[in-house]
């Protein structure tokens, strides 16, 4: 049976090796779930699996991935759905036809996460209007509520930095920032460094969707943020599109799979490389988290 592993640059024909990233620094076991193990001796790995199509693959078992460190093999403990806090940014200061399509596609995207802990922030001004803590039907209540900001400048950064602050606090391994942009972004370069800087250090991935026919000619900030944090910046130009965009995000984060391992105690995460044993897959790493 051929092993399928990825790089995060290229895919080699016959067998396709793929280093994957680590994350580095302290997590604690918030929002972990069975992610939760002896300490020093798990490591937690993200990544997506597809078949030849392109099709999302979770029916994977501990016996189909193959885990290497430093050229040595590592024993699978388990493999599941990740199910990582998610904050989502809401601007809230367009005009009512694109916040009400906005809070619509955002409403349809918190259908599809499933069960798993969700952050709502407000743009305008930024403020949390649904922690990690509250049920998911309070989560609703609070974005149908969400009123458009007259007057009030929309800060989607400074959303997302806020966002950013409560993951940390979580000390959760993995997480996403999801932002739906409609409003032009900060940028002023010294407040942009000061309101990223969280959101690298909380190693979030940060996905932008934003009206590229507002927002374009501010959106710089947001899209080397994206590429940095290994998120996607996601242009559209018409407000029925938030739903599309938000709809194939829905796929991809519902599809991840969480695998952990068994690791030397003390051991390092150096030059981890995760594959598969299913014919023709495509494996892509999204980060290791060393204990």
């Amino acid at each position: 049976m051929r092993v399928s592993m990825l790089h995060p640059a290229r895919v080699f024909a016959s067998i396709a090796l793929v280093a994957v990233f680590a994350h580095h620094g302290h997590a604690s076991a918030a929002f972990q779930g069975n992610q939760t193990a002896v300490p020093g001796a798990s490591r937690f790995a993200l990544l997506l699996v597809n078949d030849a199509r392109g099709k999302a693959i979770v029916d994977v078992g501990i016996d189909d991935v193959v885990v290497q460190e430093d050229g040595a093999n590592r024993d699978v403990l388990d493999v599941r759905v990740a199910d990582y806090p998610i904050v989502i940014v809401v601007d809230n200061a367009a005009s009512a036809e694109v916040l009400d399509a906005v809070k619509t596609a955002i409403g349809r995207f918190l259908e599809r996460l499933g069960p798993r802990p969700v952050a709502l922030i407000a743009s305008a001004p930024p403020r949390i209007i649904s922690t990690f803590e509250d049920e998911r039907e309070n989560a609703v209540e609070q974005l149908g509520q969400l009123e458009r900001a007259d007057e009030v400048k929309s800060e989607p950064l400074r959303a997302a930095s806020l966002g950013a602050q409560a993951i940390h606090q979580t000390g959760a391994l993995f997480s996403t920032i999801v932002m739906a942009v409609a409003s032009p972004v900060e940028a002023q370069a010294d407040a942009t460094a000061e309101l990223s800087a969280p959101i690298i250090d909380s190693r979030a991935a940060l996905h932008v969707i934003a009206d590229d026919t507002i927002a374009a000619a501010t959106a710089g900030p947001l899209r080397r943020l994206a590429q940095q944090t290994r998120g996607a910046y996601t242009p559209i130009f018409a407000a029925a599109s938030y739903l599309p965009a938000l709809e194939r995000l829905a796929v991809r984060l519902t599809t991840e799979l969480l695998v952990e391992y068994i690791v030397p105690t003390g051991s390092r995460a150096i030059d981890p490389k995760i594959g598969v044993r299913i014919p023709g897959a495509r494996v892509q790493g999204l980060g290791v988290a060393p204990r």
